[in-house]
This record gives structure tokens, C-alpha cells and sequence, in this order.
């Protein structure tokens, strides 16, 4: 997530909305203005609104290519990933 300077003058900064309870409900931005103690500090690393939506359009299209040779994987080798078709079984997986 990243700073960005609107064309106010303000900053949407990312935030974590919690519950009472301690648990992570999940991420947001909220809207500072040059009032805000932290503004200068976030406003040194901030992108403006128009840099922000290309950086996203590129992940876009960067992610279109990657999902196409992701389902072109799967059309060749199936859902199980082809692993249990070359050693008879899957490699090791991480578990905590």
C-alpha cells in the first residue's frame, strides 16, 4: 500500500482497522491533512493519485500475463500440477 497526495493537498495513508478485541479486520487508507503530526514525514514518500493508477494498471497487465501462463500450466498438466504424473507423488509442502 502506499501513501498518496491528493489533489487536495491531503494524504491517504494505509491503516488497519482492528476490532475491540485486538483482531486484524483488514487494511485501509485514511485521509490526513497538513495538520496531522505525521503528515511531512508521509508526504516525503508519497505518490500523487495519477502515479498510483499506473503503477496499478502496470500490476494489471502484469498480472493478465502471468495468469495466462499459469491456466496454460494447468492445461498441460492438470489440476495436481503434473506431480503425481512424473514421481508418483507431490513434492514436500511447508507446514508451520
Amino acid at each position: 500500500m502506499f501513501v498518496i497526495r491528493l489533489a487536495n493537498g491531503n494524504l491517504l495513508v494505509p491503516d488497519s482497522a482492528v476490532s475491540a478485541d485486538g483482531h486484524m479486520l483488514g487494511d485501509a487508507y485514511v485521509e490526513i491533512g497538513p495538520d496531522d503530526a505525521e503528515y511531512l514525514r508521509l508526504a516525503a514518500e508519497a505518490v500523487t493519485e495519477a502515479e498510483y493508477d499506473e503503477r496499478r494498471q502496470r500490476w494489471q497487465a502484469g498480472d493478465a500475463a502471468l495468469r495466462q501462463e499459469f491456466l496454460a500450466y494447468l492445461a498441460r498438466n492438470g489440476a495436481d500440477g503434473g506431480w503425481e504424473e512424473n514421481s508418483g507423488e507431490r513434492p514436500p509442502q511447508d507446514t508451520p
